[in-house]
């Protein structure tokens, strides 16, 4: 159950409220989640209490029960109730109940990470005299609206740990519902001006600070790093185990040094509105004045060709990742007639094709390699940053990018920036800006790989064998044996076995996971050792 109308345009839009039936529904309904919680005591695992802190935030009191049902799967109530004004005889409104349960799926685990969920909303409201942001909802200016808000909704959150017994979760989302309500003419009076009702659309969202009853246990961590325990008094058992960094290849490897490899989920088709110089990650071929010669002397065009030609090579050569797409845009400057330039930006995306495919047998599938034509964009984007205390040449720059703005065509645009300003205008573009325009501009190469799927099974095993449940710490073992063939699965095996009662079988695990160079398993295996001598 989620915390809903998180969004505080939510419940400025939507709710307000009659208080008496409030204070009794919000009663009704709280008294009867913890009826249910106390109840389920025998098998629930955890039981949360949040607050909202945007809900606050509108001077709305709000709470949010949990109960989580599983390690994926929890249910929830949360209740909202903003009495004030009190006193009918004021013309500004803002009353407003919301009651809402929902069910949450965690992706990772209950405690923390990612989840996803789906929520029911109703609301009471009474608004009058309000003044919302944006121009939203003008009639709220001048009339009141009483009625009825019902939806359903849908959210995505992220949760973090901040101590044993408590998280910081975010969330956001929407609500699809129907609105039935009256409208009078006034505050407090008036007459009935009618009665509407409407379908619509609301976000919804929440920052929350939840408690935990009880809190996440103590008995297993996930540590990042080794941990040294006490040499004095023989502590009790406590056993460590790490997640596995995902295997992404070689690709995944080079990207840590090598921005100009993305995964392929980053990857954008190019068109002209696009400002490749705002892209600092690609890399940049650069040409002389009206030329197509690829030349290696000419600035750093000799170790880009050589980074462009070793990084394909190596993805290629890799069986656990593969180039997707190599990302080619030929450009050349506004200096001179379209149609020249045209050709000009086109050849010199090819030269740089022919060039990489020269070094190293890549498909022309996988090339996405185009002529930018006049490099417009990026040019406007430069005449808009560059800075000058001279007054009259500022004045100039502003009437150059109007020009830019206001004219569509591009002759004619390079034409009246020539004339501008008797050609001053002009003179200064071409020396502060053109010359760092002759290139043939972007190369960008994507990668993808394939799945580690042994990785997202060990972390998720290790995820419940930090969680003190009955059946955990079996499930994790489950998973577990599936991937016992990978030897980043040892220590974590080791752990699961020890905790399920297979002790010489856990031995095994953390020796090999130890021989291998795992200093978590190395540990286990010290604190085990060291336990069994006395």
């Amino acid at each position: 159950m989620q915390n809903i109308v998180n969004n505080v345009y939510l419940c400025r839009m939507n709710l307000s409220i009659n208080h008496q039936k409030a204070g009794i529904t919000v009663r009704l309904a709280l008294v009867t989640l913890m009826f249910s919680l106390a109840s389920a005591t025998a098998t629930a695992q955890q039981v949360t209490i949040s607050n909202n802190l945007l809900y606050d935030a509108a001077l709305t009191p709000n709470l949010r029960l949990g109960l989580r049902l599983s390690p994926h799967w929890s249910l929830g109530l949360t209740a909202g109730y903003r009495p004030w004004p009190t006193s009918d005889d004021v013309d500004r409104k803002w009353k407003h109940l919301l009651v809402s349960p929902s069910i949450r799926y965690w992706k990772d685990s209950v405690n923390v990470h990612h989840f996803f969920g789906a929520n029911i909303l109703y609301a009471h409201y009474n608004l009058a005299a309000i003044h919302l942001p944006f121009g939203m909802y003008k009639a709220l200016r001048h009339e009141r609206r009483q009625g009825d808000f019902i939806g359903l909704g849908a959210f995505y959150g992220y949760s973090w740990p901040l101590g044993r017994r408590w998280n910081l979760e975010a969330l956001i989302g929407a609500v699809f519902g129907y609105s039935k309500y009256n409208r009078y003419e006034c505050g407090h009076c008036g007459q009935l001006l009618g009665r509407n009702h409407k379908w619509t659309v609301l976000p919804q969202a929440a920052i929350n600070i939840v408690f935990n009853i009880p809190g996440r246990p103590e008995r297993a961590k996930i540590v990042e790093d080794v941990v040294e325990l006490p040499a004095a008094e023989p502590a009790p058992f406590v056993p460590l185990v790490r997640k596995v960094a995902d295997n992404t290849g070689r690709a995944g490897q080079l990207q840590q040094q090598n921005s100009v490899l993305q995964h392929i989920s980053q990857y954008k088709p190019y068109d002209r509105t696009r400002i490749l110089r705002r892209d600092k990650d690609a890399l940049y071929v650069h040409f002389t004045a009206g030329k197509t010669d690829l030349n290696g002397d000419f600035r750093t065009n000799a170790s880009v060709m050589d980074r462009i030609v070793d990084i394909t090579r190596q993805v290629m050569a890799d069986t656990t990742s593969s180039v997707k797409k190599i990302q080619i845009v030929g450009l050349a400057s506004i200096d001179g007639p379209i149609a020249g330039n045209e050709t000009l930006a086109t050849q010199r995306a090819n030269v740089l094709q022919s060039y990489v495919q020269q070094q190293v047998a890549v498909p022309d599938s996988l090339f996405e390699t185009v002529g930018g034509g006049e490099a417009w964009a990026d040019f406007r984007d430069q005449l808009s940053e560059l800075s000058t205390t001279d007054e009259a040449q500022a004045a100039q720059l502003r009437q150059a990018l109007e020009v830019i703005d206001g004219e569509s065509d591009a002759n004619v645009k390079e034409s009246k920036l020539r004339k501008l300003n008797n050609g001053k205008t002009w003179a200064y573009i071409k020396e502060h800006i053109l010359a760092d325009q002759r290139n043939s501009g972007y190369i960008r190469i994507y990668y993808d790989y394939v799945p580690d799927t042994n990785a997202k099974v060990i972390n998720e095993a290790s995820e419940l064998l930090t969680t003190d449940c009955g059946d955990c710490h079996q499930e994790a073992l489950r998973l577990l044996q599936g991937v016992r063939g990978d030897q980043r699965a040892q220590n974590a095996l080791g752990v699961a076995l020890w905790l399920t009662g297979s002790q010489a079988e856990a031995m095994d695990c953390f020796r090999r996971a130890a021989a291998d160079g795992n200093a978590d398993a190395a540990e286990n295996l010290r604190q085990l050792e060291k336990s069994m001598k006395k």
